[in-house]
């Protein structure tokens, strides 16, 4: 029979699982009908599992809370427990077996409504997936996954980048702002390495060579958590002799690339970049756009899309795709391969000779 313990009023079940092991858990609830409902049910599925090894109930919440204690360690992790508290309204208590395709739909459909975007809505799906999986993997749980196949279409992802003379622009107004005399070399670093803000505002000294012109990520400082060595150019480094000039003169010890006057990482530019921004005149720009501007010169240039690839540390060569548009003449010379098809007196192919190459297509 269920008890209680001196310090709550809530009911607490006690009974053998199906390995022998004595279990004590609680009901989470003050009703003792309900409590005993409970644990009536659990050493019921407990029989069932010793004797015909049939798999318990298990319920969304159990599933949510037991995956996120596991993957703690996970740089996501908080990303994991707000997207778990919005799927959480819809399936809150379910047991995951009853889930089906269609309460997918409902809550694709609900999501929509509420004004969230198809990108924010997949990866809510995609933890709930992902979760299925690993109990699955993991703890043979044997769980149906009624997330399998409903991703929604999203839009291509956005490209917003400035010109050169925009960028100087935006460089002028930060290094008038005196309260952040480091945001002028971090637009510089940016703009010409391509690097995540955090990337660069986690950077410390030891992972800058410059004598051989290369900055070192390890994979705990990049998004694919894979390393990389990005290359310096002149305006890059010149950047990083400002800094070392500034922990020269205010901070002779800090590990930080970009910290303030007491040698503290400098954790956020968003705002100053944001004044910075307006005051140049500059709008519907945030800070991860330089890293789309470095691409868009990039590719502009000429750049193999491989090789900006590398650069930027994207994991395939299609998330660099996007940008591809921004160099015509890759094509130009392919297209211009179709002159090769008119005859030697600048006249298309005969009539004849295209009907004869119709007959061989439909006959081949």
């Amino acid at each position: 029979m269920p008890y209680k313990r001196k310090d709550s009023p809530i009911w607490w079940a006690s009974y053998t699982d199906a390995s022998g092991k004595r279990v004590r858990c609680s009901t989470g609830t003050p009703d003792h009908r309900e409590a005993c409902a409970l644990e009536a049910k659990w050493k019921v599925e407990s029989f069932r599992q010793k004797q015909w090894q049939d798999q318990p109930t298990r319920t969304f919440d159990e599933l949510m809370v037991a995956y996120l204690k596991a993957t703690r360690d996970k740089r996501s992790h908080d990303k994991d427990r707000m997207r778990t508290r919005h799927l959480r309204r819809t399936f809150q208590g379910r047991e995951l077996g009853l889930i089906q395709p269609g309460d997918i739909r409902a809550y694709i459909a609900a999501r929509k409504s509420e004004g969230v975007s198809p990108s924010t809505i997949n990866r809510e799906l995609a933890l709930f997936s992902v979760a299925i999986n690993y109990a699955n993997l993991e703890w043979d749980w044997q769980i149906p996954n009624p997330v399998k196949g409903r991703k929604l279409k999203e839009p291509e992802g956005r490209v917003r980048w400035i010109s050169r003379a925009e960028a100087e622009a935006v460089i002028r107004a930060a290094e008038a702002e005196p309260k952040a005399a480091h945001l002028g070399d971090f637009i510089r670093l940016a703009l010409n390495t391509g690097c995540r803000s955090g990337e660069l505002l986690g950077l410390e000294w030891n992972r800058v060579d410059l004598k051989a012109g290369l900055i070192f990520l390890e994979a705990e400082h990049t998004k694919t958590a894979k390393r990389r060595s990005v290359p310096l150019n002149q305006t890059a480094r010149q950047a990083f002799i400002n800094r070392l000039r500034f922990r020269v003169q205010h901070c002779p010890g800090s590990l930080w690339v970009f910290c303030d006057e007491a040698g503290e990482r400098i954790g956020s530019v968003r705002r100053s970049f944001m004044t910075a921004c307006r005051r140049a005149g500059i709008t519907d720009f945030r800070i991860h756009d330089l890293r789309h501007t470095c691409a868009a010169w990039l590719v502009s240039a000429g750049v193999p899309l491989a090789e900006v690839r590398d650069l930027l540390g994207h994991s395939t060569v299609k998330m660099t795709e996007k940008y591809a548009h921004l160099a015509p003449e890759n094509v130009r010379a392919a297209v211009a391969v179709l002159d090769g098809f008119k005859s030697r007196s600048g006249h298309a192919e005969s009539s004849e000779g295209s009907r004869s190459c119709g007959k061989e297509a439909l006959t081949a």
